[in-house]
């Protein structure tokens, strides 16, 4: 008996060592990892449709009749624009992508080339941008920011700040693939200074996402922020690396016990020369972590209300938060304005452009 428990002993020593188990046991954490993962996924798309405005239909036709009605779209004189919009206006990222490939492979072409064709102006745009897959549109809205000057830096802050760390690792992904270079060795090129020790860290983060707060860690960083603003060391190292590193709940906890401890919200003490760019993207960057619907908001505000519309602003918004949150930015903006976004959106634009906008947006014709 007592040989027979050593000998045990002995198999399971033999086993725990082994090559076999070694494999075995990263196999398992692998998987744990993956289910994590698509457990965190499923978490964001659960609480992205609660806020989204974009509306699919219960029962959405197969995917070959979209690509012939698409197809159909684009034939004979004139394009079938209400037909395009009918389609791709009311179909999520999943079902877009889809279509896309169903559409290359059943006629042989980019469904984005035959839209570029027949399509013109903002309401192409409009349609281009909102047929690429989320993680492609971040890359190329990225690309196109990093050959701007200054207020684009905005538009690479905005899609640093706002997306979850596994789409902005996905953005990332998409940036290397399409453009054969990396977002970051492109934001190090194209920017400088202080706005290049900003932003290289933000398009670079993977933030932990969970809602667990180190209230002690809060306090300390409270206090630290507090004396580089005081300071006027805006660029400090450690204002950055609160603001690239930490989680959102974490900086909000932060943000929270600042203000109860020193009276001012953190963005009025960042307040303190209201023409230097480099602090409008700061406290532009802590909106977007703490409050993004109210940053949204004010993009869409000056988009629509100054004088003459910007196009791009109001396109790239609309695009990138229907499927996401632009129900709460909507609403943000209604309070904020006393008047609807769709109401707004009508009296600034027009056409298909117009038409394709209030749908993304959530507008029902009555």
């Amino acid at each position: 008996m007592q040989y027979n428990e050593l000998f045990k002993g002995w198999r399971l020593e033999k086993f725990l060592n082994s090559e076999e188990n070694r494999k075995s046991n990263e196999a398992w954490v692998d998987q744990k990892d993956k289910c994590h993962e698509s457990c965190v996924i499923q978490k964001e798309i659960k609480e992205e449709e609660a806020m989204a405005t974009l509306t699919v239909p219960t029962t959405v036709p197969s995917v070959s009749e979209d690509c012939e009605q698409l197809r159909k779209a684009f034939s004979g004189w004139g394009t079938n624009e209400g037909l395009i919009i009918d389609i791709l206006g009311h179909r999520n990222a999943e079902q877009r992508n889809l279509i896309r490939k169903t559409y290359a492979e059943t006629y042989g072409e980019d469904l984005l080339k035959a839209l570029d064709k027949e399509l013109s102006n903002d309401f192409e745009r409009l349609v281009l941008l909102w047929a690429l897959d989320p993680a492609e549109r971040d890359a190329l809205l990225a690309n196109e920011a990093t050959k701007r000057w200054t207020s684009s830096n905005q538009v690479l802050m905005e899609i640093a700040c706002t997306r979850s760390a596994n789409q902005l690792l996905h953005a990332r992904q998409a940036y290397h693939a399409r453009y054969k270079k990396s977002l970051e060795e492109d934001v190090a090129h194209h920017t400088t200074g202080d706005f290049r020790k900003l932003l290289l860290p933000l398009v670079s983060s993977y933030r932990y996402e969970g809602e667990e707060v180190n209230m002690t860690l809060a306090k300390t960083e409270a206090k630290l922020l507090h004396e580089k603003i005081s300071d006027k060391a805006y660029s400090d190292d450690d204002v950055i690396r609160v603001l690239a590193t930490r989680s959102k709940a974490q900086i909000n906890a932060t943000l929270n016990h600042y203000k109860n401890e020193y009276g001012n919200d953190i963005n009025k003490d960042l307040k303190a020369d209201p023409k230097d760019e480099f602090l409008a993207l700061l406290r532009s960057t802590v909106k977007c972590l703490v409050y993004p619907e109210k940053y949204f908001e004010k993009v869409l505000r000056l988009a629509i209300n100054r004088r003459g519309t910007d196009e791009g602003a109001l396109t790239r918004v609309v695009c990138t938060r229907a499927e996401v949150d632009l129900k709460i930015i909507a609403d943000e903006y209604q309070r904020r304005n006393s008047v609807p976004l769709t109401r707004a959106i009508v009296k600034d634009t027009h056409g298909d452009y117009e038409k394709l906008l209030l749908v993304l947006a959530g507008h029902v014709e009555n």
